[in-house]
């Protein structure tokens, strides 16, 4: 498997873009300073934040994660959630 270089600030702004959002559209959950510093890669979001930005464009924190883990690659998003479930099976068992 290619590896390609993860970046969150990449995905946060792919997505956010798609969906139609300026980044004021999330005035309820974060400033736009806030917004704009992550998408500049110059702080690392919680992941009770990462939540909270995912809701408001509407997409599974998963989703943003595995953007900026797999880029544009289609096959590597597939390989990464083969992974993901593999692991999952080893962790939980019979737990899933």
């Amino acid at each position: 498997m290619t590896t390609v270089k993860p970046s969150l600030p990449d995905a946060l702004r792919r997505i956010r873009k798609a969906r139609g959002l300026s980044q004021e559209a999330f005035s309820d959950v974060s400033s736009r300073t806030y917004l704009s510093t992550l998408e500049r890669d110059l702080k690392s979001p919680t992941l009770s934040k990462l939540a909270e930005l995912c809701e408001v464009m509407e997409v599974h924190p998963l989703t943003l994660l595995t953007l900026a883990y797999a880029g544009n690659s289609e096959t590597q998003a597939d390989q990464l959630l083969a992974q993901i479930r593999e692991e999952l099976k080893e962790i939980a068992g019979d737990g899933l």
